[in-house]
């Protein structure tokens, strides 16, 4: 199926093919139907899947065919979790609406506020942002949002760990009329916080699942490899990376200082490295993606702020330095490559202070972790086995002879608990008398 074949606006066919869209994902194919309907959408799909594509051709669609509810007011509000997938999406939107009347800005954190309430005041038709921003100029009341006709949540599920539902709550009510149509993509939807919020935010869903959205693609090769300390960690990284001319890799550490020094020790051996992180200022973390999407680095370390949003075609190779906290950050993760039907490979360094996140990842999403060694580097570490308690029996002497006799050990009995104002105290049990011969027919 391809975009031509959807009953959309002609300029939206012209401007993806003009960036070479042709064919819908999986994820387009199930939601931009339903979303042309005007229906509110539940989808969970997995990264690099093209779901920003999947909202964002109806959402202009449904801007070019149908009149506005109010002319001062923002029509569309698409939010995105970090600043980066906010960026990401924003540069799809522009893309969609070339040649069109319609307008569209970026509000988000660590940009100038005063220069963005005056975009706000010329009326833009679509607002790309992060959820503290808006609510930040909502409370200003530099924005409203009474006549929204499209409310669009992405990575809702990551926008939820950050602790934006209060956030989200306040923007709801704010424009929570019958007319609103509302979206939300997230990389699973089975988690307690997004079934509220489910109910809070949308009118009988349609919901769409494809594949499973917390396993990593096919086009995915996965290896492990075991090590010993940090700087063993250095040295099978320097042999690990190998990619061509026009290849990027993106190496994932735990901190902010391990980037820095990472690229500094890459930069040493002519490899062309770069470091990300949340320190660097707005605009210095805009640089060096830019610089990173344009090729003018074959490798980008950072921490799990490049793990979202980042849609670089280049990329072959994700190694994690380090396996992150939480397991669904590894999907996040190494969906950086292998994007857009192309292959990747994602490598992993397991030492011991990974073990705990490996095994978490393991019995997720990986159904088979192959291990491998680098070659000229041997490791004593080989994982953590869990320790298993044995329970002994114990053997005694009985009176008569030498005979044993083995029992079980005993297991201890608690004493019933009932609460009280104060907590949980332990209820003294009366000694219950044998009945009198006066009530013994009772």
């Amino acid at each position: 199926m391809i975009f031509s074949d959807l009953p959309i606006d002609h300029r939206i066919i012209k401007n993806l093919e003009t960036a070479q869209l042709r064919e819908l994902t999986e994820i387009q194919k199930q939601a931009i139907g339903h979303a042309l309907l005007n229906k509110d959408i539940l989808a969970a799909s997995k990264t690099g899947s093209g779901k920003t594509l999947a909202f964002v051709v109806p959402m202009v669609h449904r801007l070019l065919s149908q009149r506005a509810l109010t002319k001062a007011d923002p029509r569309a509000l698409i939010l995105a979790p970090t600043r980066e997938l906010a960026k990401q999406v924003y540069m799809v939107v522009r893309q969609v609406i070339a040649n069109t009347q319609l307008k569209a800005n970026l509000i988000v954190g660590g940009e100038n506020y005063n220069d963005q309430a005056k975009q706000l005041k010329r009326n833009p038709h679509i607002i790309v942002a992060t959820a503290g921003r808006v609510y930040d100029h909502l409370q200003d009341r530099q924005l409203f949002l009474n006549g929204l006709e499209l409310l669009i949540l992405d990575e809702a599920d990551r926008m939820l760990e950050l602790g934006f539902s209060e956030q989200l709550g306040y923007i709801h009510k704010l424009a929570n009329h019958r007319k609103r149509q509302t979206m939300m993509f997230s990389a699973t939807i089975e988690q307690a916080q997004i079934k509220v919020m489910t109910n809070t935010l949308l009118r009988s869903p349609q919901i769409i699942k494809v594949d499973a959205a917390s396993q990593p693609h096919s086009d995915i090769e996965q290896f492990f490899y075991f090590s010993d300390h940090v700087e063993q960690k250095d040295e099978q990284l320097l042999k690990l990376i190998s990619i061509d001319a026009r290849q990027q890799c993106i190496v994932f550490t735990a901190t902010r200082d391990d980037t820095h020094r990472i690229a500094d020790m890459l930069n040493e051996k002519s490899m062309h490295a770069v470091a990300l992180n949340g320190e660097l200022l707005q605009n210095q973390r805009n640089q060096v993606i830019q610089a990173f999407t344009n090729n003018k680095h074959a490798i980008l370390v950072t921490t799990d702020l490049a793990a979202r949003g980042l849609d670089i075609r280049n990329v072959a190779l994700v190694i994690n330095y380090d396996l992150p906290k939480f397991p669904e950050e590894y999907i996040h993760r190494i969906g950086r490559t292998g994007r857009a039907g192309a292959k990747g490979t994602a490598l992993s360094l397991v030492g011991k202070k990974d073990w705990q996140s490996f095994e978490a990842i393991k019995a997720n999403f990986v159904t088979e972790a192959t291990f491998k060694t680098v070659e000229g580097i041997q490791t004593k570490f080989s994982g953590i086995k869990k320790k298993h308690v044995k329970h002994h029996a114990k053997t005694t002497k009985t009176k008569k002879g030498d005979k044993k006799t083995t029992h079980k050990p005993k297991t201890k009995r608690f004493k019933t608990m009932e609460s009280n104002e104060l907590g949980f105290v332990p209820v003294k049990r009366k000694k219950v008398e044998p009945p009198t011969s006066e009530n013994e027919d009772e």
